[in-house]
């Protein structure tokens, strides 16, 4: 399948156009083909909720693939959504039984089994589910990460409930707010931790048999200089540490995710019918606070999101409120009739699903994008009529599996591995005529040579050109270093 170009549609985008944020309707392969040499290891978390292929008819989405379809349709997407995730990125996909264990083995496949990380269990439903055998109550979200160190390093903790943060209190009034007190012993015998400590009423204690103090005397003496022990009301009990609720970094996540945490189905739709009416709603929505979770984990404020199968908008909103930025991918006119409506609503300031708990008061923008013509024709050759941008993020992919980021308005694309990279297309040089445009001569190179110095005086590299012609003879070419390439021949589709 060939690339193609996003066109923007303005009067779909809102807000703030350099926020960041983007919305595109076209079928998902095609898009992340489009995105690839612009967006290639730069995703920092891809969600997606991929059809269950549940057989069920779901009026905005086809879920009754026959199974060999389904897989067929998910390895490519998932390939490509491999090669847009960043370093320290990672994958969570959403599935349930119908296609779960088929799920896992593709992504086995695609990501490596060295580099799953979990298996979390979300529980959709709140109440009991009478109408099969046994009640169908829970969906699935594996997580893979490139790199499962760097993400064990890097993912965030989760921040209390409140009603873990119930054993928080404040019985002598602490102005540093509510605390609990943790038992000052360890198990086993330290000799410099089996000292006395008396309570500021003269009481004595010292280790219970089998334990020790969990901190040498100096340090306690410190601790409690701080005001940081805790002897009870009456100051005659053993001695706690205070620990404030403030100072809690937050639980490591675990694989059990219930829905009073984050959210259950029937949340979800009262999140859509509140935002677009009961008669407009998405029928399998997921709740904000799911995708908040997620996105709180292994994600930080700036970073880039992607879901392809977005559906009714909700990883868009989600990150949208919570200072993310986003790409969302849909194929069916819902990206218009639901994603739309739902991220101008979020502009606006709406107060639905996690707003009130994130503060969110609206702002920032997002661009709105259909997939327009293909790059390449029928022969897998670059279209004569494509810009420059366009082309040069096209070429440097093709050349360095990495998205192009350099400065527009210069023919020099950048070094990778030790060779220069140029491209001489649609005047990139201020003038179309042959001697000094897109043609490849002795004046051009030059140009190009100027540029070189002006980025890097110490490079002394081999240099590839691309270019409508060379007027420059092949044993020039070779004593120079200059490999050419001719435009729109020698640049190929990625297949």
């Amino acid at each position: 399948m060939p690339y193609r170009l996003l066109e923007e549609a303005p009067e779909l985008s809102a807000g703030d156009p350099s926020a960041g944020n983007m919305l595109i309707q076209g079928d998902n392969l095609e898009a992340l083909k489009a995105l690839l040499p612009f967006y290639a290891g730069q995703v920092k978390c891809i969600y997606i909720d991929p059809p269950y292929n549940t057989r069920s008819a779901f009026e905005h989405y086809d879920d009754n693939l026959e199974h060999s379809q389904w897989l067929a349709m998910m390895w490519p997407r998932l390939e490509l959504l491999r090669d847009l995730l960043a370093e320290d990125g990672s994958i969570w996909v959403s599935i349930d039984d119908a296609e779960g264990a088929y799920m896992k083995v593709i992504l086995d496949e695609i990501f490596g089994r060295s580099r799953f990380i979990a298996t979390n269990v979300w529980q959709k439903r709140y109440s009991r589910e009478n109408r099969e055998a046994i009640g169908d109550v829970h969906e699935y979200i594996y997580v893979y990460a490139i790199n499962p160190e760097s993400f064990k390093k890097q993912r965030n903790r989760i921040p209390p409930t409140e009603e873990q943060a119930k054993i928080y209190k404040n019985p002598n009034n602490d102005p540093k707010g509510r605390w609990r007190g943790i038992p000052m012993t360890a198990q086993g015998y330290r000799p410099n931790q089996m000292y006395a400590i008396t309570t500021p009423v003269g009481v004595v204690h010292r280790p219970p048999e089998g334990r020790c103090w969990s901190t040498i005397e100096s340090e306690f003496e410190k601790l409690k200089a701080r005001g940081r022990i805790w002897f009870g009301k009456d100051g005659t009990g053993q001695p706690n540490i205070i620990r404030y609720l403030s100072e809690v970094e937050g639980f490591v996540p675990w694989t059990w995710w219930p829905s009073d945490e984050v959210g259950h189905t029937d949340q979800a739709k009262k999140e859509m019918h509140g935002l677009l009416g009961r008669e407009d709603a998405f029928g399998t929505p997921k709740p904000e606070a799911l995708i908040q979770r997620i996105l709180h984990i292994a994600t930080n404020p700036g970073d880039l999101v992607l879901d392809s199968f977005l559906g009714s908008g909700t990883t868009a909103a989600v990150a949208h409120k919570t200072g993310r930025r986003y790409i969302g991918i849909e194929m069916g006119e819902h990206s218009v009739t639901h994603c739309v409506p739902r991220l101008n609503k979020v502009i606006e300031g709406e107060q639905g699903g996690i707003s009130e708990s994130v503060g969110w008061k609206g702002g920032d923008g997002f661009r709105f994008y259909r997939l327009g013509p293909p790059v390449f024709d029928e022969e897998g050759h670059i279209r004569s009529d494509i810009r420059f941008p366009v082309l040069a993020a096209h070429i440097w992919f093709g050349e360095t599996n990495m998205p192009w980021t350099a400065k527009r308005g210069t023919p020099l694309l950048g070094f990778n591995d030790g060779r220069a990279f140029a491209l001489l297309y649609n005047g990139i040089l201020g003038d179309k005529r042959v001697d000094g445009g897109n043609v490849l001569t002795r004046a051009t190179l030059k140009l190009i040579r100027e540029k070189i110095a002006k980025r890097d005086p110490a490079f002394a590299g081999p240099l590839t050109v691309y270019g409508e012609q060379s007027r420059i003879t092949a044993a020039t070419l070779d004593r120079e270093g200059v490999t050419f390439k001719q435009t729109p021949y020698d640049v190929k589709a990625r297949r």
